[in-house]
């Protein structure tokens, strides 16, 4: 019985198509996207667009499991163990057991005829396309091994520099969290305490510390109303930066922030880089791998600047000019490509620029918060050394009165 498909495929000038074939099975849609000059990477039923905003969040908590998967299969394919068997074995010894139903369920796919790479495209939420995409050029090249050997580098790599970004801003936001936390408990707690002393109509209230109370008492009246407004612009700001437009308008801003920014461009540079780097050895084409290497980047504003450096190496001009001109990348990056270029050693050059740019990212973020932390230390010391001082004031002017 003919059913209609849901499917994601990649083009080859690298955009990703979807859409709907009426066939028998999945596997005929396959054949039939490939008769097309079309790359499967996912078949099936289409899922609701609810399911897919909220799955890649859950699906991120698995990118370890994913990178542990990879490794095991490298180590294991490399040392002449079949496949099937290697699936399994990683599949005993993936500890979470959410993940091991997606390994048992791509050995599943496998074994019912399947390749190894549309078996994975099943899941498109936990191997991406650019995953999928080195997997089926593994198998075609019967170099399967060294394959996931590469993958397994591009994830630890990736996993490792998204790691040193978190924890070195984690320190940061704490401070903030911490300052911000301190001061609401002063003006909502410790500054009413003091209000009724100075209640006394002889005293002559100094004009700080009169201030102080008028804030104490707003925090207090107007906290929950104001809080719960602040919730609804937060809200409200993360609806529109998921929209097309929002999000063009967020990358771009933050792109341009001071320090920030320029850490960001480095990330996402060698985000590009690695992700090239990993392609092009596997030999797939340069003009898919930009188009499979623009999906993993975060940044909208430089991915889509990638579009027109597609179109430049279709048109015979190579990488390296149309990066440039594309404006979004570090000087440097072109430079190092046409060097590629120049000596047909491409693949080594995007790797090369993928470790330049991992460390110029460390040392942009260390850059950053060095005098972030600091900068926040000060503002905080600042805000509450003037509630006490305010307070001491007025303790002064007691003294004065009693006298």
């Amino acid at each position: 019985m003919a059913t209609s498909f849901f499917f994601r495929a990649v083009a080859s000038d690298g955009k990703l198509r979807t859409g709907t074939i009426t066939a028998e099975t999945e596997k005929n849609v396959a054949q039939e996207l490939k008769r097309q000059g079309l790359i499967p990477v996912y078949v099936g039923f289409e899922k609701k667009k609810g399911f897919e905003l909220q799955m890649p969040k859950f699906a991120r908590r698995y990118r370890k499991d994913v990178l542990f998967f990879t490794q095991e299969l490298s180590t294991l394919l490399n040392a002449g163990v079949p496949l099937d068997r290697a699936l399994g074995i990683t599949a005993e010894l993936t500890e979470k057991g959410h993940f091991r139903s997606i390994v048992l369920d791509v050995m599943r796919i496998l074994k019912g005829g399947k390749s190894f790479a549309d078996s994975l495209a099943t899941h498109p939420l936990y191997f991406s396309e650019l995953y999928v995409n080195m997997v089926r050029a593994g198998e075609a090249s019967g170099s399967l091994g060294t394959i996931f050997e590469r993958l397994s580098e591009f994830e630890r790599t990736r996993d490792d520099l998204r790691g040193y970004i978190v924890s070195s801003l984690i320190y940061p936001g704490l401070l903030t969290l911490v300052g911000l936390g301190s001061i609401f408990i002063l003006l909502n707690f410790v500054v009413p305490r003091f209000a009724a002393i100075f209640s006394d109509p002889r005293m002559k209230i100094p004009t700080p510390t009169l201030l102080l109370i008028e804030v104490s008492a707003y925090v207090r009246a107007y906290s929950v109303p104001t809080f719960a407004v602040l919730a609804v612009l937060i809200l409200a700001f993360i609806a529109y930066i998921r929209t097309s437009s929002g999000a063009l308008w967020w990358d771009t801003l933050r792109l341009r922030a001071p320090l920030l920014g320029d850490a960001l461009r480095k990330a996402e540079t060698a985000r590009f880089a690695r992700a090239m780097s990993t392609l092009i050895a596997a030999s797939v084409p340069l003009v898919q791998s930009i188009g499979i290497a623009r999906g993993i980047l975060n940044n909208r504003r430089i991915a889509g600047t990638l579009e027109q450096v597609s179109q430049g190496v279709k048109r015979g001009e190579g990488i390296a000019g149309p990066l440039a001109r594309a404006g979004q990348f570090p000087p440097l990056a072109s430079h190092l490509l046409a060097v590629g270029e120049e000596t047909g050693n491409l693949d080594a050059m995007f790797s090369r620029m993928a470790d330049i740019y991992d460390a110029e990212t460390r040392t942009a973020i260390r850059r950053f918060t060095s005098l972030f932390e600091p900068l926040i230390i000060l503002v905080m010391g600042i805000l509450v050394g003037s509630l006490i001082l305010s307070m001491m004031l007025a303790i002064t002017g007691i003294n004065d009165v009693v006298m």
